[in-house]
C-alpha cells in the first residue's frame, strides 16, 4: 500500500478536528481506512508529528541490545555453550536461528572447537578390487548402485 501524501494526512486532521464528524465519517471521506484514521490521529497525539514513520516499520527484534550484551558476558564465561543453551538461559521466546543470526551478527561464533589435534583418517580396509575402484569384481549391478534408490530396476 503507498504512503498517503502530507496534504491528504493535513486535510484528514483539519476535517476531524472541526467535530463534526466522527473518525468513521472522515475516512469515508478521504476514502482511506478507519484504522488509517485512528492511527494518523495517534501519531499525532504521542509525537506531534504527522510525518510518515517507515523507519519504524518491520517486525522488531526478539533479540535487542540488552540480549546480546548477555549473550556475549554467557559466552566469555562459557565459550562452549550451544545455541539452544544459550537461548534457554536467556529466556528468549525465539528459533535457535535467530540466536546464530544474532551471534553472526556480533562478530561471534559459535562452534565447538577440539582442542587436539586433528585425526588422521586412514582407510580401515585397503581395497582390493579388480579395477582399482575399491569393490570386488561382479559385486555391483550394472547402472546406478546408488544405495538411496529405492526403485526396483527394471530387467
Amino acid at each position: 500500500m503507498a504512503t498517503i501524501s502530507m496534504d491528504l494526512r493535513e486535510r484528514i486532521l483539519k476535517a476531524y478536528d472541526r467535530g463534526d464528524v466522527t473518525r468513521d465519517q472522515v475516512a469515508r471521506r478521504f476514502e482511506v481506512s478507519l484504522g488509517m484514521v485512528k492511527k494518523l490521529l495517534q501519531q499525532r497525539r504521542e509525537t506531534g508529528d504527522i510525518s510518515p514513520q517507515h523507519h519504524r516499520s518491520g517486525r522488531k527484534p526478539i533479540i535487542d541490545a540488552s540480549h546480546r550484551r548477555e549473550m556475549k558476558a554467557l559466552l566469555a564465561k562459557q565459550p562452549d555453550l550451544t545455541l539452544e543453551e544459550i537461548r534457554n538461559r536467556l529466556g528468549l521466546k525465539c528459533t535457535v536461528q535467530a540466536v546464530h543470526y544474532a551471534l553472526a551478527d556480533m562478530g561471534l561464533t559459535y562452534q565447538k572447537r577440539l582442542s587436539g589435534l586433528p585425526s588422521r583418517a586412514a582407510r580401515m580396509s585397503p581395497g582390493s578390487g579388480v579395477d582399482g575402484r575399491g569393490c570386488k569384481a561382479g559385486s555391483s549391478r550394472g547402472g546406478s548402485s546408488s544405495s538411496t534408490n529405492r526403485r526396483r530396476k527394471r530387467t
